[in-house]
């Protein structure tokens, strides 16, 4: 089953490994923000993934920057030796 996270980004464990992708494709949100991270330019992306739409990678960025809103606790573990 598809949960949809906004209308263009969803999670389907039978996609991906349930990794997000965009709109139901096998394009993950990570291969998008690796090629924006490297440098590729938005027109180059939208070439070689001629599926894809420029809301998509507004899309995958604007997922990227409601993770970081999220509070993150960080544990230690210790060693049980």
């Amino acid at each position: 089953m598809t949960t949809y996270i906004t209308d263009r980004i969803a999670i389907d464990p039978d996609i991906c490994n349930g990794r997000p992708i965009i709109r139901g494709m096998r394009i993950t949100v990570q291969t998008i923000l690796e090629f924006l991270f490297a440098g590729t330019p938005r027109e180059e992306l939208l070439h070689q993934y001629p599926m894809l739409e420029s809301e998509d990678i507004d899309a995958c960025q604007q997922f990227a920057i409601k993770l970081m809103e999220k509070h993150y606790v960080i544990h230690e573990i210790k060693n049980v030796a």
